[in-house]
Parts: structure tokens; C-alpha cells; sequence
């Protein structure tokens, strides 16, 4: 029997060098378990624009990689004008192979067949809460990569629902596939409880042993923040002695949010951590009465699931992906309601079984998540793509 030689994919990675949040997650892992899981059937070439001085994790520092050096901005804008006129400049500066997976929206016109993940269309759903110059560049780009892949991943239903409605896009072009969960993440020992409190704002004597809610998330508008800032003020006034935790990097239109803060009479109890490695982020869903994210949309929702696999229940929001993510293993609210949050969080708080019967759920829930899966699927797509194009 004569074996299948490889696929050669080149794999724009440029999340995993440049960011820190869901696109950089989602390219390393995937880069990862394609290297260490897949080479038999996969010869993968790492490609990225090196306008910074960001280089790959460690990881991925041992794949076969190939980089461009244009600045940040030459670089979008020209891979959008290659789009637009149908220009292929990208073909001979890009390394070769016989497909191409733009992990973030941002793919060039190529001669060879490519794959486009797609992981939201938030930008079309609430424009107002992007900054307009990102907004500008995504709403002429985005139909335009989208047109021209030949086949898209979305990372949720939610996602490959807004394509067909917002652009039309066929069904049979999209692959809906699930991004996992980092298998660190189970619940966390006392120590390592304690070890991060100490670690970060809940610091001070008064707030050492103080219980915390926790929202993790880069602070943007639509991750909602106002609606938990209402709830926790509720649930001060009914004489609950419980703090938020915030972890994430600030993001962009947040500051009128945060004003808030002092606004509700929250200054002793809100916590902003900024941006907080992965290893510790176990501990601190772990130690966290409930997770929240009263998100208005959201293409997929990982604290919800990470939270899950560590044991904490989770308030949601109960549109967009996050139903999706979630299945039965969450309370879910409407996200702008803030007397149903406050609610919500005072049944956990009084309802012992209600959290034992979401912990359990929540880490079975979790556990169908897998990055192996993700992977494996990502093959399938481009080994069906290569032999449609033949």
C-alpha cells in the first residue's frame, strides 16, 4: 500500500508571536498538536510578519519557520490591497506550500488554496464598541477574505450562523470546530489558592480571606464589566462581604467603565490585576466563589470553560456562543440584567448543592473540549481541501 505523502500547510502564526488573549491561544495549541501529533500527515512551515521584536513561544521554536519584516500596519494594509485588486504578491514571499491557514482575519491573495479561521463577527454586531479605524479595516477586509477562502473554520455555531446571515456565506464552506481547553487547568490545591490571593490585589489584611467573584477577559466594552460592577453593588447593599476580581489586559474604551467604579461606591472592593500568566489562572478560578461573564457576544467564551474544568461555577450570559459553550453546566442571564446577575450569584451563594451539581457538571462539560480534537479536525479540512482542488 502506497502511503499518502504529506500535506504542506503553511501556517500564519502571527497570533501566538503578537498577542496575548483567545487568537494567541488558539494558534499555538493548534501549531502545537498539528507538530507533535500530526507530522505524518502535516508538514507544517510557521510563518509570521516579524515587525516587532516578538518571537515565537518556546514551543514552536523548533518547527520550520519562515518570517516577513514589514511594519504592522504595511503589512495588513497591503495583504487588504492584495485582496482588493486581486494581486498574488503574497505567492512568492510566502514559503511554499500547498495551502495556506490565516489563523486570525487577515488573509492575502494566494494562487494556492486556503483555509481562513474565523472566530468572530463582533465588529458587525457591535461596531460602536471597536475602535474605528480597526472597525474601517474589518468591514472592508472581512468579506473580502471571506469570499475568497475556500474553506472556513469557525470556532462556534454562533460564528458560522453570523457568516451565513451577515455575508451570505455558503454552509457546505464552513467547518465548525471547537477550540479545547489547556488540560492545566483542573482545580487547584488550597496552597496554590492561597499562593496567588497573596499574589495580587486581594493583599490587605481586610480583603485576604474576603470571598471574590472573577471576571477574566481583556477589558473591552462588550465584555460587559458594568452590568457585574451593578450586580456586586447589589449584592453590597444586601450586606454580602464579597469582592471582584478583574484579570485581563486593558484593551481599548474601558476607562468611562472603570469610572464607574468609584461611581457605585466599589473603590474598596473591584480589584483590576491586569494581565495575569496562564499558570496562574488555575488558582484563581479555582479560589473564586463564581466566575462571570456577562458578555453581550462572545465567537467562543474560554473563561467559561476554563472555569468549568476547574470546578468554579460560572454566570453567564445567555446569547451569542456562550449558551454554546456552556450547555447546562452554567446559570445564565441576560446580559444587560443586572438584578439577574445579583440574583444569580446570590443562589450560589446560599444553595451548597446548586454549586456541587455545577461543579460536577461544569468539569464533565469541560472535558469535551480537546485540542486533540481541534487538530484532528483541522486535518480532515485540509486534506479535503487538497484533494477538491486536485
Amino acid at each position: 500500500m502506497i502511503a499518502t505523502p504529506p500535506v504542506t500547510v503553511v501556517m500564519d502564526v502571527g497570533p501566538a508571536v503578537h498577542q496575548r488573549a483567545g487568537l494567541s491561544r488558539y494558534t499555538q495549541q493548534l501549531a502545537t498538536h498539528l507538530l507533535a501529533h500530526h507530522h505524518d500527515q502535516i508538514a507544517l512551515t510557521l510563518f509570521y510578519n516579524a515587525h516587532s521584536g516578538h518571537t515565537l513561544p518556546p514551543a514552536l521554536q523548533n518547527a520550520t519557520i519562515q518570517t516577513l519584516s514589514l511594519g504592522q500596519y504595511a503589512w495588513r494594509l497591503s495583504v487588504l490591497a492584495s485582496q482588493a485588486f486581486k494581486r498574488p504578491v503574497y505567492e512568492q514571499r510566502l514559503p511554499p506550500g500547498q495551502l495556506y491557514h490565516a489563523t486570525e482575519h487577515l488573509l492575502p491573495y494566494l494562487r494556492r488554496p486556503t483555509v481562513l479561521t474565523v472566530h468572530d463577527l463582533i465588529f458587525e454586531r457591535y461596531p460602536h464598541h471597536h475602535k474605528w479605524t480597526n472597525r474601517l479595516f474589518l468591514t472592508v477586509g472581512m468579506r473580502l477574505f471571506v469570499r475568497a477562502a475556500d474553506q472556513i473554520i469557525a470556532v462556534s455555531q454562533q460564528t458560522k450562523r453570523d457568516l451565513i446571515d451577515l455575508y451570505q456565506t455558503p454552509a457546505t464552506k464552513i467547518a465548525v470546530i471547537y477550540q479545547g481547553i489547556d488540560p492545566n487547568f483542573t482545580p487547584a490545591p488550597v496552597d496554590a489558592i492561597q499562593r496567588v490571593r497573596e499574589s495580587y490585589s486581594l493583599r490587605t489584611p481586610s480583603s485576604a480571606q474576603r470571598p471574590y467573584l472573577l471576571m477574566v477577559g481583556t477589558l473591552e466594552p462588550r465584555k460587559n464589566h458594568l452590568t457585574a460592577l451593578r450586580a456586586l453593588a447589589r449584592l453590597k447593599a444586601q450586606g454580602r462581604p464579597h469582592c471582584l476580581l478583574v484579570v485581563g489586559g486593558e484593551g481599548w474604551l474601558f476607562a468611562p467603565i472603570k469610572a464607574q467604579v468609584a461611581a457605585l461606591g466599589l473603590t474598596e472592593d473591584v480589584y483590576f490585576t491586569g494581565y495575569v500568566p496562564a499558570a496562574d489562572l488555575p488558582a484563581l478560578y479555582s479560589g473564586a466563589v463564581a466566575v462571570l461573564q456577562p458578555t453581550l457576544y462572545e465567537g467562543f467564551g474560554f473563561p467559561v470553560l476554563e472555569a468549568m474544568a476547574c470546578g468554579t461555577p460560572v454566570v453567564c450570559s445567555n446569547v451569542s456562543s456562550l449558551p454554546e459553550a456552556a450547555g447546562n453546566a452554567a446559570l445564565l442571564v441576560e446580559p444587560t440584567n443586572d438584578e439577574a446577575l445579583a440574583a444569580a450569584i446570590q443562589q450560589l451563594i446560599t444553595e451548597p448543592e446548586l454549586v456541587a451539581e455545577l461543579r460536577r457538571q461544569g468539569i464533565q462539560r469541560a472535558a469535551a473540549f480537546q485540542w486533540e480534537r481541534c487538530a484532528d479536525e483541522t486535518v480532515a479540512v485540509y486534506r479535503h481541501l487538497v484533494v477538491v482542488q486536485k
